[in-house]
């Protein structure tokens, strides 16, 4: 999971890793900032240093990523604006070739209210192509061909984000929500990612069928795909 801030991993794919880590798989959340900058106005308006700041935000993210079972690193990249650089894509194919990762999650290429999370998408799909390639120079095997998904961003609509695929979530969502509430700097959030996990819940119930039993609090988390899916069955 390749996420452009320190707390996005947590509102928009944490149902997703939660999962994974139940089932006993292993799950990486590479931050490229800490949000220091644009997503943590809490601790400006109190007088915080920079430094003081990205420590706040390192400890939340360490905290969330500890209640979801998950490994997490920080690239301290900076944010507002974060740079796109061929260091940080290099910095992004050694992860891949260290984890090897069954999927990819990232941000949608788009979204016109904040910069950090196309350049973020952009340089995880980079990466993952060179990662690829035999001839790069990187340690570990050349990476096979992931899937990648898009989650979904605060302003879908905006972003031309489709709910392509709905991930039933139900099972682990009090950890997810457990996990939001370690970022105390975008409380503001809590409620709302709340409420969109109920909605897309809702669509998922609506979508799977009259006989499959979902429970009435189904939660949800909604992804697009880059690729196509490979497959000998349609279903």
């Amino acid at each position: 999971m390749i996420s452009a801030h320190a707390g996005d991993f947590v509102w928009r794919a944490a149902g997703a890793i939660a999962l994974a880590t139940s089932r006993g798989e292993r799950a990486k959340v590479v931050c490229l900032s800490y949000g220091e900058r644009g997503e943590s106005a809490k601790a400006w308006r109190a007088g915080r240093t920079l430094e003081e700041i990205k420590a706040i935000r390192r400890e939340e993210a360490e905290n969330a990523a500890a209640e979801l079972g998950a490994e997490i690193e920080f690239l301290d990249a900076g944010d507002y604006p974060l740079v796109e650089s061929q260091e940080l894509v290099d910095r992004l194919v050694r992860v891949y070739r260290d984890v090897v990762p069954d999927v990819v999650l990232t941000h949608p290429l788009a979204d016109p209210y904040n910069g950090d999370h196309p350049a973020a998408a952009r340089m995880a799909l980079q990466a993952r192509v060179l990662a690829q390639a035999i001839g790069y120079e990187a340690p570990g095997e050349p990476l096979g061909a992931p899937p990648v998904f898009f989650f979904e961003p605060h302003q879908p609509e905006q972003c031309g984000f489709k709910p392509e695929v709905l991930l039933d979530i139900t099972p682990v969502f009090g950890r997810k929500r457990m996990a939001m509430e370690c970022l105390p700097a975008q409380q503001h959030m809590w409620d709302y990612y709340t409420d969109l996990a109920r909605r897309r819940g809702v669509q998922l119930k609506r979508n799977a069928g009259p006989n499959l039993g979902l429970a009435h609090d189904t939660a949800g988390e909604a992804y697009m795909r880059l690729y196509p899916q490979v497959t000998d069955v349609l279903s």
